[in-house]
């Protein structure tokens, strides 16, 4: 019996079978690599060359927007995504307003590109979901740099209006560790005459820089101090990007071979660049069995396979500096600890209440409706593993770490389960459900 099916309501039918997990896993490339690597490519001048690129909602949402902007993106289901760049400070005035979707990422970091285009008026909205969340913590900075910028609640939420400007260099001391809001800042300053210094309370995820250096930006790091500074003018060349495998994405998978007695999955090509990695230290300190092969590097970003076994975890705390490193990993690492021995802590985690959903209220909620012993508190959650777990009517809120999260619950839990909302996971895995079968 299949373990997965979609039914015609879009929700998902999840029918546990009692059968370990096995096979070899591709997992989609990884989204903010997919993201930068289409960015950049448009700001370059010369053609950029992608291999591995994720096709979801998201990175079509950032495609789309390009597009309006005068770079030649080709059709992004082929093996080999080219982007024909226009440089950086010459992006065209759009006849229409861009949509981001349903992405953050798209949009915070087009607020910063937009806010350098001198003299150029663009408008940007989302989905309700992402008209909804913050944009505060990008606009501040960049107002700080002369941007103007308008929007709803105080130029906070979409949608919103950008006058590019002749912007200057700041130094920024950013109150939380974030890579969109650090990007943000960095492409709004590759134009920009003069050095911005950003700091963080501690370093998030550093795709940008790693890419930014790839295609010859003037920029220093220092990884001890979460410090990145940035010379402008830059003028960066056309190149070619391989997209690892998301571990964001593989996380479901490291999760669901390790609670699954008897399980054993090969997860290949996957990024494992140590500012996200978080959520193997944080399995690791659960007692999960995963080791990484045939470690190499690619483009700049370092790769490995990684193969799980199926173990019994316990439970860990799961806060401070680890946080960034694994903040889209949290509904997942919720429900690994919904299956380990003990008591799981997560704090500093009070961002997921942003995000596409509040995932702290969310998973809590949702877990609980399957009988695990969860407890919301105001920046995380304390989890008692071993209750039984049985299936129930779930919600996803149409989010799709919540979507792909519950799957994985509702695989282990007692009888049938049915995810609603469940189509959300093709913002970041289109083939998830194939890949469960596959596996199941």
């Amino acid at each position: 019996m299949a373990a997965i099916t979609i039914t015609s309501d879009d929700a998902w039918q999840i029918q546990p079978n009692g059968q370990p997990l096995r096979g070899t896993i591709h997992v989609p490339g990884d989204k903010s690599i997919s993201h930068r690597a289409l960015m950049l490519g448009a700001l370059a001048t010369g053609t950029t060359y992608i291999q591995g690129l994720l096709v979801g909602d998201d990175t079509c949402s950032t495609a789309a927007c390009f597009r309006e902007l005068g770079a030649t993106i080709s059709d992004l289901n082929s093996d080999l995504v080219t982007v024909e760049g226009i440089g950086s400070g010459r992006l065209k005035e759009p006849l229409d307003v861009l949509n981001a979707g349903n992405s953050g990422t798209t949009m915070r970091l087009l607020l910063g590109i937009l806010a350098a285009q001198t003299g150029r008026f663009f408008t940007l909205t989302g989905d309700a979901s992402l008209r909804s969340r913050p944009m505060g913590r990008v606009v501040q900075p960049l107002t700080q740099m002369g941007a103007q910028i308008w929007g709803r609640d105080g130029h906070r939420r979409a949608p919103l209006a950008v006058l590019g400007q002749a912007l200057k260099p700041i130094t920024y001391t950013s109150p939380i560790a974030s890579a969109q809001v650090k990007s943000a800042i960095l492409l709004a300053a590759l134009p920009t005459e003069g050095t911005t210094i950003l700091r963080e309370p501690y370093r998030s995820r550093d795709h940008s820089e790693r890419m930014l250096q790839a295609f010859g930006a003037q920029l220093t790091v220092e990884p001890e101090e979460a410090t990145v500074e940035l010379t402008g003018p830059c003028q960066l060349s056309g190149q070619t990007v391989i997209v690892p495998g998301d571990i964001s994405s593989a996380a479901f998978w490291l999760v669901a071979a390790s609670i699954t007695p008897g399980s054993e999955l090969l997860l290949t090509n996957v990024g494992v660049n140590p500012t996200r990695t978080g959520i193997l230290d944080a399995l690791w300190n659960m007692g999960a069995d995963i080791t990484l092969e045939n470690e190499r590097m690619a483009t700049g970003e370092p790769v490995a396979d990684l193969r799980v076994r199926s173990t019994q975890l316990q439970g860990t705390t799961i806060s401070g500096a680890l946080i960034p490193r694994l903040i889209d990993e949290i509904p997942i690492l919720a429900v690994a600890a919904a299956f380990a021995t003990g008591t799981t802590q997560i704090r500093d985690a009070a961002e997921l209440r942003v995000k596409e959903s509040d995932r702290l209220a969310a998973i809590a909620t949702q877990l609980q409706h399957l009988g695990a012993t969860v407890t919301e508190i105001s920046d995380g959650l304390d989890i008692t593993g071993g209750t039984p777990l049985y299936g129930n009517a779930l919600e996803s809120y149409g989010d799709h770490r919540m979507a792909m999260s519950l799957a994985i619950a509702a695989l282990n839990a007692k009888g049938s389960s049915r995810i609603h909302q469940a189509s959300a996971a093709a913002v970041s895995y289109p083939n998830f459900v194939t890949t469960l079968q596959h596996i199941a």
